[in-house]
């Protein structure tokens, strides 16, 4: 889980992140982060549509490549 720190960071810099669902990229999501609690993270996407999403998943600088999942 990330931590608030990160989150805050994140969301001062007003750096773009991806967060990686499943093995899928075309699931991603992309986007800047808003907000969040002890569970959720709200990300505002491109399209200014905000999607709420759980803290568990891997979120990243979009900058970053993206992690395989191949065995």
């Amino acid at each position: 889980m990330i931590t608030d720190e990160q989150l805050n960071e994140y969301r001062l810099s007003g750096q773009k992140v991806r967060v990686v669902r499943d093995a899928l990229p075309e699931n991603d999501v992309r986007g800047i982060i808003v907000a969040w609690d002890e569970t959720h993270v709200l990300v505002r996407r491109p399209n200014r549509n905000m999607v709420k999403l759980d803290r568990n998943y891997l979120i990243q600088s979009a900058k970053d490549p993206r992690p395989s999942f191949e065995e």
